[in-house]
């Protein structure tokens, strides 16, 4: 029974938001029922577009027939804005009454329909996030607060979250930093009068300082402390804090083998082609591995360009790995084994 009266619920709904998003004034029942391309119960799907001409949404147009069916159906149907629009507010009206008290929704009333229905699905994951944790208690850069509302570390600023959290009034109360904060820099001055520099990023702050000792032993220009996410918005600063705007750099990250990690690397991959300091992650596959961390999204993108970094055995490893929940930190490696592997991580010194 409660299987029936979902299945129900999600074929009104269905029916509600392509009639809503329809740009025409009359629609055609053979594209309603398109929209079911699975089998569906034809007496079900007549007394759900029946009920939406008893509430006055649709209009048979009588001149087109009906398809002669034991309940008949029009052929083709008529779109009564005006009372879309008051089912609209009407909704709108409900869900302000619903969401957490500090999300806005006065907007949607000035909006189209076609607004609405798009935004839906990210304001019930906001609802749900405020609900279930309250608001952000410290400041982030957008990247984090992005994965943590929408499991997508680009949701705010390149897919239109921003936008959206504006619209909702909660912009202010999600405490995402603008301006990004210096960058903890360890200068190497060997390396600095040349044309070309390398550049080693380390995601925790104990594998930056064990590192910075024999930072002058290595070929790279710099030690960058990545600090988690917030490197995705400084990294930008790097060649103006070390005045070496008009040279040419390349950058190499280090971090935890877990699916956070992987996703900075890959935002850093996307944005500025940051490679990965692979001598560093093949030792770390040498150890015993930690489990935990179910919580962190999955990026299937960011997995697979990680994973073909490696050879196929190594794969195979890492693929087991993330199956089991498994991740490697930093600190499994000790001080000895971070400082040999650099020494001798040459690649393509300049």
């Amino acid at each position: 029974m409660m299987e029936k009266v979902r299945k129900g619920a999600l074929m009104n709904e269905k029916l509600m938001k392509y009639i809503i998003s329809y740009k025409k004034a009359m629609i055609p029942l053979l594209e309603l029922e398109s929209l079911f391309s699975e089998k569906i119960d034809y007496k079900e799907f007549a007394m759900h577009v029946q009920a939406l001409v008893e509430d006055g949404l649709l209009e048979p147009v009588h001149r087109h027939g009906t398809n002669h069916k034991t309940l008949p159906l029009f052929n083709t149907y008529r779109i009564i804005r005006r009372k879309l629009k008051k089912t609209l507010n009407d909704a709108i009206q409900q869900m302000s009454l619903q969401v957490h008290p500090k999300i806005k929704l006065n907007a949607y009333f000035a909006l189209n329909e076609t607004e609405w229905i798009k935004d839906l699905p990210y304001i019930m994951r906001i609802d749900k996030y405020l609900k279930e944790n309250g608001l952000p208690q410290s400041e982030t850069y957008s990247p984090e607060r992005s994965l943590q509302l929408m499991w997508d570390e680009k949701w705010i600023d390149e897919k239109g979250g921003r936008k959206l959290l504006e619209r909702m009034e909660i912009w202010e109360l999600c405490r995402i930093c603008n301006a990004p904060d210096p960058l903890m820099i360890s200068v190497n001055p060997l390396q600095i009068h040349k044309e070309r520099h390398r550049h080693l990023i380390v995601e925790n702050k104990t594998t930056y300082y064990l590192l910075t000792e024999i930072l002058k032993e290595t070929c790279f220009t710099s030690l960058i402390y990545g600090s988690g996410w917030k490197i995705v918005s400084n990294i930008s600063m790097a060649a103006q804090q070390m005045g070496l705007l008009d040279k040419e750099h390349e950058f190499y990250y280090f971090g935890d083998i877990d699916l956070e990690g992987i996703s900075i690397w890959y935002s850093l991959y996307e944005r500025y082609e940051v490679g990965l300091a692979l001598p560093f992650y093949r030792a770390l596959l040498q150890k015993n591995n930690f489990t935990g961390k179910e919580t962190h999204y999955r990026n299937e993108e960011a997995l697979a360009m990680f994973s073909q970094l490696f050879s196929t055995l190594e794969q195979e490893k890492l693929k087991a790995l993330f199956d089991q929940m498994g991740y490697y930190p930093q600190e499994a490696l000790n001080r000895l084994e971070l400082q040999d592997i650099w020494r001798n991580f040459h690649g393509n010194c300049f």
